[in-house]
């Protein structure tokens, strides 16, 4: 495994993420849906339990991410969540919205419904990014 700057026993080892762009995206769609599934055969909606789901995996998604592709970290959870959505919408709307809505009625719902998870884990992976691409600065500057 090949590091973009030197290892040093002093940085914490979540600055290491190694995982390449297509495999972050694999793993974060793999993950959400698993977190989908998971939560309706549980409830049969999405509940706290997905929310709870997309911010941690939001998180570990932007510490799992290689180095040189900390853009698609940033831009990743609310890809995943569109897309989640576009799915149920397209799929079962009744999972996210009424069982009548069309599709666009299903995203927007789903959506004002899940926001506060998005936006938390959006914001959790901004920090988590800045800290990596910080501790990589600091750690230039040796």
């Amino acid at each position: 495994m090949a590091y973009f700057w030197p290892v040093t026993p002093d940085q914490p080892s979540w600055l290491y993420g190694t995982e390449p762009r297509r495999q972050v995206v694999a793993l974060g769609f793999a993950l959400v849906l698993s977190a989908v599934a998971l939560d309706y055969l549980m409830s049969g909606h999405l509940s706290l339990f997905f929310d709870l789901c997309f911010i941690t995996l939001c998180l570990y998604l932007a510490i799992r991410v290689e180095q040189s592709a900390l853009s698609l970290g940033a831009m990743l959870p609310p890809a995943l969540m569109l897309a989640v959505l576009v799915l149920l919408g397209l799929a079962a709307p009744q999972v996210v919205a009424r069982a009548d809505d069309a599709v666009v009625q299903a995203v927007v719902t789903g959506l004002t419904n899940h926001s506060v998870a998005l936006v938390a884990g959006w914001a959790l992976a901004l920090i988590a990014l800045e800290g990596r691409r910080r501790g990589v600065l600091s750690s230039d500057d040796r």
